[in-house]
């Protein structure tokens, strides 16, 4: 006789060994609602709920949130609070390491279809499921087996229409472990008292034993959070490469903008870069600073710009030039300059996953050559895309140790949304707290994209 079939805290128990410090992990509906119960300390994993609840734990007496089963949970310290458009720029721009789904069937390509789908039939909806597999580094199926009634639920091909062509890696049933890889699946581990020819038995695609075949473990591990927090400024940019594309936040004075960031990246030296901000470097010649202040000014100077990306690259007086002026003007750099409204959409569909969209802005304009233009309703629409950094450096006011943000008065302007598009975001920040001393809805970037924390020194100056 087989052995005993595994009950869903026992799988989750199992799929919570696919977890590292710090992963980001998205959970459907479903058996992977169990993970945050089953882990002896997750305070070094950040679970999303499509609900809009960031780093979630087991219920709590008295919680109003509510996981992507309905199911009620807390929300852990330094968790957070979001909308549905949020969680979905998360899950669709390749925020979310690892994604925990329920199917129905697995087929041995990686194809999916979610229960949520097989559960409506004529209907076909699957929910949450779709963005959470295209966004995710990895795709976790937990599931029985087979379905009610003996079907496998483990295919050569999947007979109902597919949620998520070729998106699962590794099968987490009630009594096996598979992976899913180039050439079809392979048996890694039996539940006790299986062995790999009752999992063939039960299996309606062709299976591969593996020469490591071991039995299935249940000891979920202890995650501590990593160490997001760094000594200096130059520490935290001393890996940037050359050429690198990189956010600087700010609006044109210098409130708000990354001004130790900024020294820092001066000081590191780096050459090449490719700046993308709402200015490049006016705030020394404009009405809101001094000769002295901080701003873009000093990377130019410090020949370290190839190009930028900006909205207002230029002096509101002519007789003023600034420093990024006067090195364009030489053919030192180069310029784009994109519409503040069409630039802050660019980079929100770059951090989000979105890889264009049609703006009536620029349309008829110099700003359009070049571009796909297109009649839509009667107006005219030219096309835009999303824009990606390699490095983000932003001024907040105050982070915990996880790296949630909050900001202060309009410093907040382009911040939370240049933080979603880098690959590393670092932000400075006046004070650093523990995790649970912001509160989960006044935090407005979510530490899942905050890479590096620097406390900005209390004797800095944003004037040279």
């Amino acid at each position: 006789m087989p052995g005993t079939l595994l009950n869903p805290a026992d799988i989750a128990r199992r799929a919570a060994q696919e977890l590292f410090s710090g992963a980001v992990s998205a959970l459907g509906p479903g058996i992977p609602c169990y993970l945050p119960d089953e882990l002896p300390s997750n305070g070094g994993v950040w679970f999303l709920a499509d609900s809009g609840a960031l780093g979630i734990g087991g219920p709590e007496s008295g919680s109003s949130a509510v996981d992507a089963g309905g199911n009620t949970v807390s929300l852990l310290a330094g968790g957070a609070y979001t909308g549905v458009v949020d969680i979905a720029g998360i899950l669709r721009g390749g925020h979310t390491d690892i994604a925990f789904l329920q199917p129905s069937q697995v087929a041995a390509n990686g194809d999916f279809v979610h229960w949520t789908t097989e559960a409506t039939e004529g209907l076909f909806a699957p929910g949450p499921a779709v963005d959470m597999a295209y966004g995710a580094a990895t795709v976790v199926a937990v599931m029985p087996h087979q379905y009610p009634g003996g079907r496998s639920n483990i295919v050569e091909k999947c007979s109902l229409p597919v949620d998520g062509p070729e998106q699962v890696e590794i099968i987490i049933t009630d009594a096996a472990v598979l992976k899913v890889g180039p050439a079809g699946l392979e048996l890694l581990e039996l539940a006790p008292g299986w062995t790999a020819e009752e999992i063939e038995a039960i299996t309606d695609a062709p299976l591969k034993i593996s020469s490591g075949l071991k039995e299935m473990t249940f000891q979920a591990p202890t995650l501590e959070p990593p160490n997001k927090v760094y000594s200096s400024a130059m520490e935290a940019l001393k890996d940037v490469p050359e050429g690198s594309t990189i956010n600087i936040d700010g609006f044109a004075g210098p409130g708000g903008m990354a001004h130790y960031l900024m020294v820092g990246l001066r000081d590191v030296g780096v050459k090449g870069l490719q700046l993308i901000s709402n200015t490049a470097g006016v705030a020394r010649v404009s009405a809101f600073g001094a000769p002295n202040v901080i701003d873009h000014s000093i990377l130019v100077e410090n020949n370290q710009v190839a190009k930028a990306t900006a909205s207002y690259p230029v002096s509101p007086s002519a007789s003023r030039p600034s420093v990024f002026e006067e090195a364009f003007n030489r053919r030192e750099t180069e310029l784009e300059v994109v519409p503040q409204g069409t630039l802050a959409e660019k980079l929100r569909c770059g951090g989000a996953g979105v890889a264009a969209f049609y703006t009536p802005t620029g349309a008829g304009t110099l700003l359009a050559d070049g571009k796909e233009a297109r009649n839509i309703g009667g107006k005219e629409y030219i096309l835009e895309t999303g824009l990606r950094a390699d490095f983000c450096i932003i001024r907040g006011h105050k982070a915990d140790t996880l790296g949630n943000v909050v900001y202060k008065g309009t410093s907040r302007n382009f911040n939370p949304v240049m933080a979603t598009t880098a690959r590393i975001t670092v932000v400075e920040v006046d004070e650093i707290v523990e995790p649970g001393q912001l509160g989960p809805e006044e935090i407005i970037t979510p530490g899942l994209y905050i890479d590096r924390i620097v406390l900005r020194p209390p004797d800095f100056s944003a004037y040279l």
